[in-house]
């Protein structure tokens, strides 16, 4: 008999939720930034006008996948924050807008950190950057 999966903290699910909300904050001040340029390129325009042009511009832009993955202002930001006091050797969960896993910290160079994850005969390691993801401390923050 298999045992059963451990739930998934509720920290953890706050901060999968979280996620989203910051992906889409992010949209929205992707949005205000190219109203503004539109507003300044443009500036004999009504601002409805102007305001649904930079919505059409985003629509368009978001099927560029190098600005889509860079561009997170916010949620860079917060991943800084929130893994700030993440070490070598450290226990922490690496959260996403869609999961959430269980992860040790193997290096962690300025913006980057390289962890293995915490599954049993797994010894593959990942690097990624601290702006593109969330790195929260098992402790909690």
């Amino acid at each position: 008999m298999r045992t059963p999966a451990r739930p998934l903290p509720e920290s953890m699910a706050t901060w999968m939720t979280r996620a989203r909300y910051l992906r889409w904050l992010d949209a929205v001040v992707a949005w205000i930034a190219l109203w503004i340029v539109i507003a300044l390129a443009l500036p004999h325009r009504k601002l409805d006008v102007e305001a649904l042009i930079a919505l059409v511009l985003l629509g368009f832009l978001v099927f560029v996948p190098p600005l889509r993955v860079r561009w997170r202002p916010l949620s860079a930001w917060v991943g800084l924050r929130v893994s700030r006091r993440v070490r070598p050797g450290d226990r922490a969960w690496w959260v996403t807008p869609h999961r959430s896993e269980p992860i040790m910290i193997t290096a962690r160079h300025g913006t980057r950190v390289t962890f293995a994850m915490a599954r049993p005969g797994e010894s593959e390691v990942l690097t990624v950057r601290r702006t593109r993801t969330f790195i929260v401390p098992a402790g909690g923050v």
